[in-house]
């Protein structure tokens, strides 16, 4: 019986383990309209064991150089490469989610935040209150 427990518990924490490892790493933002590439985006935990995402890349063509000039926090006219737009996830279950945590730096919109991994691709909800949209960022 001891050894069924030890499996059971064991395959909890692997299965935990690989659902927020497949959030990690780099991912493409993919424009809404044009559907073209916007950014590159590398989701990372910090030693709070909350996740993050900042940009590492902008669309080609684009000013390396951008500020975020419609942020309304300390981020406001920093360079967008280099700046965290998701702060602060929690992992409930296999979705990451928080309060305030993903700005869209066109507009200083900063949103409630989920994601999750399905299919190899990464889905990313922002919303207030009811209002959401979900975008689906792919691996470079």
């Amino acid at each position: 019986m001891k050894k069924v427990i030890v499996i059971f518990v064991g395959m909890l924490l692997t299965s935990g383990l690989f659902a927020q490892g497949n959030v990690l790493g780099k991912w493409k933002t993919i424009d809404d309209e044009t559907h073209k590439m916007k950014s590159i985006v590398e989701i990372f935990k910090k030693s709070d064991g909350k996740l993050y995402g900042k940009i590492l890349q902008l669309k080609d063509g684009e000013d390396p150089n951008k500020l975020c000039t419609e942020c309304p926090d300390d981020r406001k006219d920093k360079k967008l490469v280099g700046m965290e737009i998701i702060t602060g996830l929690e992992l409930d279950d296999d979705v990451w989610e928080g309060d305030d945590a993903i700005i869209k730096p066109s507009t200083g919109t900063i949103y409630d935040c989920k994601l999750w991994e399905e299919d190899g691709k990464l889905m990313v909800r922002g919303y207030i209150g009811w209002v959401y949209k979900t975008q689906v960022w792919i691996r470079p």
